[in-house]
């Protein structure tokens, strides 16, 4: 299951929903490029709505990997900036964590990424995942990686430097992670898809005027006016005497609890992905709780079959630490769940796109592939746990 995590991680592909991607320099640019509005590209929610992670202790291979690849959110946003990326069209990043008795550490290397880059998503992994030393004297060193893939033409990326109104939408899209404010209300789905009419003039500092057309809810509305508040606050410069452009906000959330029945089928099959992601993240973790859960087990039955009439007093410690290990199975099993109702939406998502274009017939293909070995983790994680309950110690008589 963790190498199916590890691929998985490096090949979701939901970034490419709503970019609009530039072929190159203005100053090599046909006069249709460098009138074409580029940069806006999607923006993740779960940025302003993180995971709280609290790894359980002591750290192993399983609950590190889940970590790393639930920070993708975090990783992606810095390789947005154009600063944070070389001028190659993929931008690798490997984090690789190494954990002993001296020493926890994140360490961030890739291809195409610039000291910047590489700071960012240093910070980023730091403070989505803390780690520390490990506290038993003599245990063996834990390490984990995880893998994270940019490609410029697939993943969210601005370019500066095409046009004027492109350059003013790239501000708009490297601002929104400080704009979270307006995002509180979307702490469990994705926002609407908006989309603003923006007028930029020679003479006017700022916007001179911005219009969002109605979303056609009360809370989408509401966004729209904090988002309006916020783009009229940024700085604009304009070399002619007036512009104007449509802005289109497409916002996905990969730590959505809700289905977002507001988009189109095509963004909800990209959503879904992320959400895919974040939740296989989560049953590598539970994986790796109940793998801890099932040493601490073994280790006191150990002790206790030394010598069961000495350690008498040890079978309320065996009742306690094997409750702990039924009730890490069924968290398990509750995260493999959830992964598999995203894989079973995602399913049924691509073939309503399948019926339309043909053309997703291998996406469907290798959605119902996932969602089958899904399945099988599913029917193995079950068959543990009745394994773990029945190894539990019995009362007399019972």
């Amino acid at each position: 299951m963790l190498r199916r995590l590890a691929i998985a991680s490096v090949m979701i592909t939901a970034a490419c929903a709503g970019q609009q991607k530039a072929a190159g320099p203005a100053a090599t640019a046909s006069v249709q490029e460098r009138m074409r509005i580029t940069n806006q590209p999607v923006y993740d929610v779960a940025l302003c709505h993180p995971r709280q992670l609290t790894l359980p202790q002591p750290p192993n291979q399983a609950t590190l990997v889940g970590a790393l690849i639930s920070t993708r959110p975090q990783v992606m946003e810095c390789l947005v900036d154009p600063k944070n990326r070389g001028q190659g069209a993929t931008t690798k990043a490997t984090v690789k964590t190494h954990i002993t008795e001296t020493e926890a550490t994140h360490a961030v290397t890739g291809e195409n990424l610039t000291p910047e880059g590489q700071k960012c998503i240093q910070d980023a992994v730091n403070k989505a995942v803390a780690i520390q030393p490990l506290t038993t004297k003599g245990a063996q060193p834990v390490d984990a990686q995880a893998e994270f893939i940019h490609e410029l033409n697939n993943s969210p990326a601005i370019t500066f430097g095409i046009n004027e109104g492109s350059d003013f939408s790239g501000q708009i899209r490297l601002a929104q992670e400080q704009w979270c404010d307006c995002y509180a209300a979307y702490a469990t789905q994705a926002p609407p898809v908006l989309t603003a009419k923006i007028t930029l003039k020679k003479a006017s500092a700022t916007p001179a005027d911005i219009t969002f057309e109605p979303s056609g809810s009360t809370e989408g509305d509401q966004l729209a006016a904090c988002l309006k508040a916020k783009i009229a606050a940024l700085p604009a410069k304009l070399t002619s005497d007036e512009l104007s452009f449509p802005h289109r906000f497409v916002h996905f959330h990969s730590l959505a609890t809700e289905a977002a029945t507001s988009l189109p089928p095509e963004l909800r099959f990209y959503q879904l992905e992320l959400v895919r992601g974040q939740r296989a993240a989560s049953t590598a973790i539970a994986l790796g709780v109940r793998a801890n859960a099932a040493e601490a087990y073994d280790a006191i039955v150990t002790e206790y079959k030394k010598d069961p009439k000495k350690n008498w007093n040890m079978v309320s410690q065996l009742k306690d630490k094997c409750a702990a290990l039924v009730k890490a199975a069924d968290e398990w099993i509750a995260a493999i769940e959830a992964q598999q109702s995203a894989e079973q939406q995602t399913v049924t998502i691509v073939q309503e796109l399948k019926a339309k274009d043909e053309g997703w017939a291998n996406v469907e293909t290798a959605s119902q592939a996932a969602l089958a070995n899904t399945q099988k983790d599913l029917e193995a994680a079950r068959q543990r746990r009745t394994e773990d309950q029945a190894a539990c110690p019995k009362e007399r008589g019972k």
